[in-house]
């Protein structure tokens, strides 16, 4: 069992940056990823990394912008949003295991980022 918590929401102005940080307790070997949820609209997926590869996984409308890297001694990862947009605005969400690009076993409460134009 893992269990999943998010920090590091917040309101900030469009142009401006925040960093979510996802804390996980437990055995965690897995990819993790973040998710977004935008109010009236479906939950999408964001970005990706696996447990032993560094390399980020994006979805088309954050890359360039958004960078995600994890730190397996802390058990934690993050997801830094540079150049952020009103658009931007919803619910993230950390996720673990599963595919985790689509249907992730394990998910966090969510924590709110609000873009300001």
């Amino acid at each position: 069992q893992v269990q999943l918590v998010e920090s590091g929401g917040g309101l900030v102005q469009a142009g401006g940056s925040l960093r979510l940080i996802c804390s996980a307790s437990g055995q965690n070997t897995f990819a993790m990823g973040w998710f977004r949820q935008a109010p009236g609209k479906e939950r999408e997926f964001v970005a990706a990394i696996g447990w032993t590869s560094g390399e980020g996984f994006y979805a088309d409308s954050v890359k360039g912008r958004f960078t995600i890297s994890r730190n397996n001694a802390k058990n934690t990862v993050y997801l830094q949003m540079n150049s952020l947009k009103p658009e931007d605005t919803a619910v993230y969400y950390c996720a673990a295991g599963g595919v985790v690009t689509t249907t992730p076993n394990y998910w966090g409460q969510g924590t709110q980022v609000t873009v300001s134009s």
